[in-house]
């Protein structure tokens, strides 16, 4: 029997749904490992092949020292616990050179520890309303591709359609990263690693691949598929 496959993905509230999402690929050598800043299980780590930043709580501030942004945070969905979790989940990917997937809260944390900072509250700078509709419904809007980009490689288009839960984003942009889409309210929805500097597989996206209806469009299946074959070597 051929070795198993293992991707953790970081616990949250909906963690089963990324789980099922990534049990979804083809290869049923996969094994999924829950990294939860609960039982702090970063152990683990070291079975893993890649990691998964799942979506879920604002950043709190203090971690971009912008500790004025908190009074635009949702007090009751910070967790200042989960964040030094990730924190180490990350120094671990960048040590061991480990492909990451980020989702939402994901492409988030992941601009914040290369030392980039966040828009506590879209429309409170000005952007668009990017969380669901007060209804319950998901938003889309549109996302317009940079070219020679991993993204633009898996897409093979200059724009596409996604889903949109999030009410912060990306202010300044962390280092070693570059931004690979936006929306057209100029909110960043892609980041990946700048092509001069180190470092293994890095896909930071703004959307909910897990969660999008049509799921064979290469914004949804398209990034499972690159971040596995990234994960397979």
């Amino acid at each position: 029997m051929q070795n198993k496959i293992v991707i953790g993905i970081t616990d949250c509230k909906k963690y089963d749904t990324y789980h099922q999402w990534i049990a979804e690929h083809p290869d049923k050598r996969i094994e999924i490992i829950r990294l939860s800043h609960h039982s702090q299980n970063l152990s683990d780590l070291r079975k893993c092949h890649g990691i998964v930043l799942s979506g879920g709580e604002d950043v709190h501030p203090r971690f971009y020292n912008k500790p004025e942004y908190y009074e635009f945070c949702d007090k009751d969905d910070v967790s200042e616990l989960r964040d030094e979790f990730e924190w180490r989940v990350l120094d671990y990917t960048e040590k061991n050179n480990l492909p990451v997937l980020g989702i939402c809260r994901g492409l988030q944390v992941g601009n914040v520890y290369f030392g980039g900072t966040l828009i506590p509250h879209l429309p409170a700078w000005g952007k668009d309303d990017h969380s669901k509709y007060s209804n319950g419904q998901t938003r889309y809007h549109t996302i317009q591709i940079q070219d020679a980009t991993l993204l633009h490689t898996l897409a093979q288009q200059s724009a596409g359609n996604i889903n949109s839960y999030h009410h912060q984003g990306v202010e300044i942009l962390g280092n070693g990263l570059m931004v690979t889409a936006q929306s057209e309210d100029g909110v960043v929805e892609a980041i990946e690693r700048s092509p001069n500097a180190k470092g293994g597989f890095l896909l930071l996206v703004q959307w909910h691949p897990e969660r999008m209806e049509q799921q064979q469009t290469p914004l949804a299946a398209g990034l499972r598929r690159i971040f596995m074959e990234a994960v397979e070597g």
